[in-house]
């Protein structure tokens, strides 16, 4: 199915969650290429956050934002490496509800 082009388009409020052990605030260019791309795109930035390799972190932030009526949608990236220390997979397993066979691979495939 195609994109409706006669539809509006509606701005979405989208949070921004950096998983890294090693970047901070000054250093995290993976969460300004995501927040820049989410505001160039016409969507509201409305939070963003870096949080360590630690599963109950990652879930209590993602549980907050999930929770929050403001966030429309969440984007991470990080922690999805093969080391022991990379697991966000699992931290993301635990608090979704629904999983849809095959948007991982189609996602990876368009990215």
């Amino acid at each position: 199915m195609a994109i409706d082009e006669n539809r509006p388009f509606r701005p979405l409020n989208i949070a921004v969650l950096t998983v890294s052990d090693t970047r901070g605030p000054d250093d995290d260019t993976s969460g300004d290429i995501l927040a820049a791309r989410v505001t160039g795109a016409g969507h509201q930035l409305i939070a963003r956050a870096i949080e360590r390799d630690d599963v109950i972190a990652i879930m209590t932030r993602l549980e907050g934002w999930i929770d929050d009526p403001m966030v429309d949608a969440i984007v991470s990236t990080g922690g999805t490496g093969l080391t022991g220390r990379d697991i966000t997979p699992e931290a993301l397993g635990r608090v979704a509800e629904k999983e849809i066979p095959g948007f991982g691979e189609l996602f990876r495939w368009i990215s």
